[in-house]
């Protein structure tokens, strides 16, 4: 599966500073300081409906992380994958009457290009759970050998026992894990099973679904978690930097994968840091597909709104912050996207010199882009009152805002 292509991201006078980050699994800040090549896995979409705001947000707040990485001159291995065979895919196709395949196909186009619009960094491996099943099914076979999964029926079941690490993800307790398993994809009342929150990795073929060759385990599909961590492993190896995705992915998603991880490699942890971004709101309530309230990205593209006021919009909140889409928020986003245009289309202006360091400090301080928007607010305003004559600086703002904030003026 192909990703988007890349914008290009201007280099800056100078290094970035290594990123501290709140991580999930430990409940403060750590510093990341990776070694020339940084490693990032983020969550990608169950593509049966375009992307929202709250997709847009989570990937954006990654973005950021890409981009505070390349400004530090490091490299970054950047995977993502997409779940392009899952429940909610299955039944949106039998909703609307049309082929599943062919639903998933256009939806991730979609996606694409409004990552494409959004400027946002592609995965250089971006990789769909279906391609990825002939990899999926040896490591099943291995937990069921080793005695962390077995079977049910046909079906394969990790037994969270197996990872004396589980619940250092998110440090639920049990009553709310089961209640979150069962919201979210999980199966805790099935009887028979070990532990109500053991995880399927291995689905027995059902009639009228598709299903795939997995070697011993059967005909059948691969659970949602053991995707990514086949994914992971496969491109990143385990240790690698960051496990992102919105923080609906704690549990279970983000907790289990870490487990299977584990398991399978009796190496800890998984990631170095999970990191995850805050929920976006419509009308009081989160923004969801299967609550209906989404506001697109791809709609809001239609009616003429350009990209970057939207990628201002997400940035104007702090990226593990919930918030609430208002139509009062783009047009602030609007706004400044102009005042931003105009100060920068001057021939000169006040000295940007400090302004690159204040957003640099912003970004690496777990990603504080509202505080690095206050900053070019402030050359902005001090632009607009005539501060300056250095002719110079209005090209470094624009870099300095393209490069580290993603945004074209």
């Amino acid at each position: 599966m192909h990703a988007w292509p890349a914008s290009e991201v201007p280099a800056l006078p100078g290094k970035g500073r290594d990123l501290r980050i709140h991580d999930t699994a430990t409940g403060g800040r750590v510093t990341l300081a990776p070694g020339p090549v940084a490693r990032i896995y983020v969550c990608g979409i169950t593509p049966y409906d375009a992307t929202h705001m709250g997709h847009a947000a989570t990937y954006n707040a990654f973005d950021l992380v890409q981009r505070v990485w390349l400004d530090t001159k490091r490299q970054v291995h950047y995977v993502q994958n997409v779940t392009d065979v899952d429940d909610p895919l299955l039944e949106r196709a039998i909703r609307d009457g049309i082929d599943w395949v062919g639903l998933a196909e256009r939806e991730t186009a979609l996606f694409r290009e409004d990552m494409t619009a959004l400027r946002m960094l592609p995965p250089q491996h971006y990789i769909g759970a279906v391609e990825a099943i002939p990899g999926i099914v040896p490591l099943v076979e291995r937990l069921r050998d080793s005695g962390a999964a077995y079977e049910l029926d046909g079906d394969v079941y990790f037994s969270v026992d197996a990872d004396p690490h589980f619940g250092q993800v998110s440090h639920y307790d049990t009553e709310l894990m089961r209640h979150l398993s069962a919201e979210r994809g999980g199966d805790p009342e099935r009887p028979g099973k070990k532990n109500p929150l053991d995880p399927m990795l291995w689905m027995a073929a059902r009639e009228g679904e598709p299903s795939w060759d997995g070697g011993s385990l059967g005909a059948g599909r691969p659970g949602w978690h053991i995707e990514c961590v086949a994914i992971a492993l496969d491109h990143l190896g385990m240790g690698f930097d960051v496990q992102g995705g919105g923080s609906d992915l704690v549990f279970p998603h983000h907790e289990m994968g870490a487990s299977h991880a584990q398991a399978l490699t009796g190496e800890f942890p998984m990631a170095k840091a999970y990191v995850h971004a805050g929920m976006v709101g419509l009308d009081g309530e989160k923004m969801s597909k299967s609550r209906g309230n989404l506001v697109f990205v791809s709609k809001l593209r239609r009616d003429g709104v350009d990209p970057a006021a939207i990628r201002l919009t997400l940035l104007s909140h702090h990226y593990r912050a919930d918030w609430e889409w208002t139509d009062r928020v783009l047009q602030d986003a609007v706004e400044r996207l102009g005042r931003w245009r105009a100060a920068v289309s001057r021939p000169d202006g006040p000295s940007a010199d400090a302004l690159v360091e204040e957003v640099r400090e912003a970004l690496s301080d777990d990603l504080d882009a509202p505080a690095a928007l206050a900053a070019v607010d402030r050359w902005a305003a001090l632009q607009e009152s005539g501060g300056g004559t250095d002719e110079s600086a209005p090209g470094l703002v624009s870099r300095t805002v393209d490069a580290l904030l993603g945004v074209a003026l």
